[in-house]
């Protein structure tokens, strides 16, 4: 059942994420983003001394984890674009 739970909780993050940050990744990619958005999120938080539980804990999480990434991964694609002018 918890797997079920982090699935739509995933999701759920991924999918505000992607609103937040005016991606457009698809259902599948918002899971994963949520899922180990939160993940990364959660490691962070805990190296700064700060925990948060629950499902709206891990749904915090998994936002601001999925900013996050998604962030990341535009510099990461930002940085092999070449310019032309």
């Amino acid at each position: 059942m918890n797997w079920i739970v982090a699935i739509i909780v995933g999701g759920l993050a991924g999918w505000i994420a992607e609103k937040l940050m005016k991606s457009n990744m698809g259902l599948l990619m918002n899971i994963v983003l949520g899922i180990v958005g939160a993940f990364v999120a959660n490691l962070i938080m805990a190296a700064a001394g700060i925990a948060i539980g629950g499902i709206v804990g891990y749904l915090i999480a998994g936002i601001i984890g999925a900013c996050l990434l998604i962030f990341v991964a535009r510099l990461i694609k930002g940085r092999g674009a070449t310019r032309t002018h």
